[in-house]
């Protein structure tokens, strides 16, 4: 996550510096550099951002990834995000089957969710 993103996600968010930092469970200076680019957001920080931005924004209807993905049975049944009812926070959840692949890394598959339909449904193109 680049600094300009995790700013303008802290805005959207409607969260002060101090704010964000309590919610992150970070100091004020990390939230500062992680603003200013001086420090990488780790990904734990960037993971619970994510899932705070998703949260607000409230899922109440959405269909779930492997409706929209169209996912075979056997995939469904061997993927985490079907056996935690997880539809919608597919993004979330590291070992995924996407794209008839299980995802282990979370920058692997941070970087393959930005692209599909279920992540854009909940964040748009700009998260």
């Amino acid at each position: 996550m680049e600094a300009k993103e995790f700013s303008s996600i802290r805005r959207a968010l409607g969260k002060s510096q101090s704010e964000m930092a309590s919610l992150l469970g970070t100091s004020l200076r990390a939230v500062q550099s992680f603003e200013q680019g001086w420090r990488c957001v780790p990904v734990h920080v960037e993971r619970q951002l994510l899932f705070l931005v998703a949260m607000k924004k409230g899922q109440a209807g959405a269909e779930p990834c492997w409706v929209i993905r169209n996912c075979p049975k056997e995939v469904q049944e061997a993927c985490p995000a079907w056996e935690f009812k997880a539809g919608q926070l597919c993004w979330f959840i590291t070992g995924t089957i996407c794209q008839g692949v299980r995802q282990g890394s979370w920058k692997n598959k941070i970087g393959l969710c930005r692209g599909c339909q279920v992540f854009k449904q909940t964040f748009g193109d700009g998260a």
